[in-house]
């Protein structure tokens, strides 16, 4: 009997270890999703119903949590498809997949890529090959869309309603602070004043000053000099009743005499716009009217790192440097020309039209901030085409678009403002770039256009980049590190002779956020962690 139970129990072992080297065998043997795997190549897809990629290659996909994305493009009459396997934890192309769980792969647009751009992604093999552009629902999903719109409505109302009270509660406990002597709190949207002359159609000005009691500033030094109006680090008054050292706020004060009232009237009614406030763009305070003085002031947060153009002619960046001010500065360009703000909420698009290094602050964190708008023009649809052409050639020649330069900007298109301002964006990312230490020797900074003298006139810019089709260097040692020659691409589409062939600021900034993912898969190319060898060979076919 004990041998019995002896000979049943060693059976049972081995059938369940068995069962287990099974299971690891299942598990190791398992094979990757095959997905169609071509570079781009035309075709003749019209980008509706269905088509089929015709890619000849199936390649086993490198990673298990890769799956299968097909990509349409359209630019001008050149319309293609790419397919890859991708792993839908990462951005491709600074995009996150969507839809991947699919069994089918259904083309969704995406705005903002240069191009007209559908992308799908699905998880069974070769579900790349075919794809479809028109996704189908149901007379019952349409009606429970329609129903839940309802509620969605409600809550929207109850959220403006909120958010309107929460704006009356902080703008009534910063004048009670004010009045009182405390400490007053910069973090509010905004600090600003609406005299008799400004325009009082903005629901969202703070009338903090309607008192006319002046704030508090001492004058300190002197940091900047432009032709409206001088700049001045300044000490705002806290209280009085903590010590001296405690009791001032660091700010800057932009000064224009009573002569530019006009510059200064016109700057103020930009800044005055709450949907202004973005991290990218200098944070407002209040403006003021100094009658003792015979001046206007503007006041705003001051940034010690000066301004963009200075902190190049004293530093060399690095790669990492790099991304932080060009992306913030795509960025808060791309916030003044959306027409919506980060909530959702409706804003009026506004045109900087005097980019340039020293328009542009840095700020503590290595990100820019765009600054001086006394050129800014609001991109209101109720502007007529001749209130725009009154708005005059206006900018610093040396930055100015070659369609600004010819005065032939489209009045008829609001976007072409915008196009111009990417123009000079361009060339301001070229700075940048000179000053980066991954180009390798870095030389000592120089303007856009160097070679011409300090201050160059319209008709000298006319000569170089309307003339000769002139832009600034790009040696061949900038594009040998991965993340500079992507910048390097979209500065070549910015500063394009075409305005409609620009790339909006928007897609910038959305370059600049994958930037720094594209430049560790460069850094991981020369490591030991290679494709197979068996996927190798197949793409090679």
């Amino acid at each position: 009997m004990e041998l019995l139970r002896f000979s049943v129990f060693w059976c049972g072992t081995i059938l369940f270890g068995c069962v287990l080297l099974e299971e690891a065998e299942a598990t190791i043997m398992r094979i990757r999703r095959l997905c169609k795997f071509c570079d781009v190549r035309p075709t003749n897809c019209n980008g509706k119903g269905s088509c089929k990629v015709d890619c000849d290659i199936t390649s086993i996909c490198p990673h298990d949590d890769d799956v299968c994305v097909s990509i349409w493009r359209k630019k001008d009459d050149n319309v293609t498809f790419d397919t890859v396997c991708h792993n839908p934890a990462h951005k491709l192309y600074g995009l996150v997949l969507e839809d991947y769980n699919n069994s089918k792969c259904e083309m969704k647009e995406r705005k903002g890529m240069g191009s007209q751009f559908f992308i799908c992604s699905c998880n069974d093999d070769e579900c790349n090959e075919k794809i479809f552009f028109n996704s189908y629902m149901d007379s019952q999903v349409v009606a429970v869309i329609l129903v839940s719109l309802v509620p969605l409505l409600v809550v929207a109302v109850l959220v403006i309603t909120s958010f309107y009270c929460y704006r009356v509660y902080r703008q009534r406990r910063a004048s009670s602070r004010r009045k009182k002597g405390l400490p007053m709190d910069f973090s509010d949207h905004d600090i600003m004043i609406d005299d008799e002359g400004s325009d009082s159609s903005s629901t969202h000005a703070n009338n903090l000053n309607h008192n006319t009691e002046l704030l508090p500033i001492e004058l300190d030094v002197q940091v900047g000099k432009g032709r409206f109006a001088e700049v001045y680090k300044a000490k705002l008054k806290q209280g009085s009743t903590v010590s001296e050292e405690q009791g001032f706020e660091t700010v800057a004060v932009k000064i224009f005499s009573y002569e530019e009232y006009a510059s200064w009237k016109s700057e103020k009614e930009i800044f005055s716009d709450a949907d202004l406030r973005h991290d990218n763009v200098l944070h407002f305070l209040t403006a003021e009217e100094r009658k003792v003085q015979r001046q206007y002031w503007l006041i705003t947060a001051y940034q010690p790192r000066g301004n963009l153009q200075e902190y190049l002619i004293h530093h060399i960046i690095n790669w990492h440097d790099l991304w932080l001010l060009g992306g913030s500065l795509a960025r808060g360009l791309a916030h003044l020309h959306s027409d919506h703000t980060t909530c959702g909420r409706y804003k009026v698009p506004i045109a900087h039209r005097d980019i340039k290094s020293s328009n542009i602050l840095v700020k503590s964190d290595l990100t820019c901030c765009l600054c001086d708008f006394g050129l800014a023009l609001r991109l209101d649809n109720t502007l007529s085409v001749d209130e725009l052409a009154n708005s005059g050639q206006v900018g610093t020649a040396r930055y100015m678009a070659p369609e600004v330069l010819e005065s032939r900007i489209n009045l008829e298109n609001i976007e072409s403002f915008k196009q111009a301002d990417v123009y000079s964006m361009a060339l301001v990312l070229w700075e940048i770039i000179s000053r980066c230490s991954a180009i390798g020797e870095v030389k000592e900074y120089e303007p856009p256009f160097g070679n011409l003298r300090e201050h160059p006139c319209v008709e000298s810019m006319k000569d170089s980049v309307l003339r000769d089709r002139g832009r600034p260097e790009v040696p061949n040692s900038w594009i040998n590190h991965t993340g500079i020659q992507l910048v390097c691409a979209s500065i070549d589409e910015c500063w394009d002779h075409d305005p409609e062939a620009r790339l909006t600021a928007q897609c910038v900034a959305e370059r600049f956020d994958d930037m720094e993912y594209l430049d560790k898969l460069s850094e991981r190319s020369n490591s030991e962690e290679k494709i197979p060898e068996e996927i190798i060979v197949v793409d090679e076919k």
